[in-house]
C-alpha cells in the first residue's frame, strides 16, 4: 500500500454543519459538527471510496481556488 494525497474540500452550510467533499472522487463526501469532526469522517469516507471496486478517480484535478470581489 503507498502513501496518497486527497485534497478536502469544506464548505459550511446553513445549517452550521461541516460539508466535507473530496473532488478526486466522485461523490465522495461526508460531514460533521466541526471541521475537525468533518475531516476525520472524510479520511473514512476516502478509505470506503477507495476499496469500493465502482469508484473511479474523476478525470478533472483539483488544481487550487481563487477568491475574487465583485460589486453585485
Amino acid at each position: 500500500m503507498k502513501l496518497r494525497n486527497f485534497l478536502i474540500l469544506i464548505e459550511q452550510g446553513k445549517d452550521g454543519w461541516f460539508v466535507a467533499k473530496v473532488p478526486e472522487l466522485q461523490n465522495c463526501s461526508t460531514q460533521g459538527k466541526t471541521v475537525q469532526e468533518a475531516v476525520e469522517r472524510a479520511k473514512e469516507a476516502i478509505q470506503c471510496c477507495v476499496e469500493a471496486d465502482d469508484v473511479k478517480p474523476n478525470e478533472m484535478r483539483f488544481v487550487g481556488l481563487q477568491s475574487v470581489e465583485l460589486k453585485v
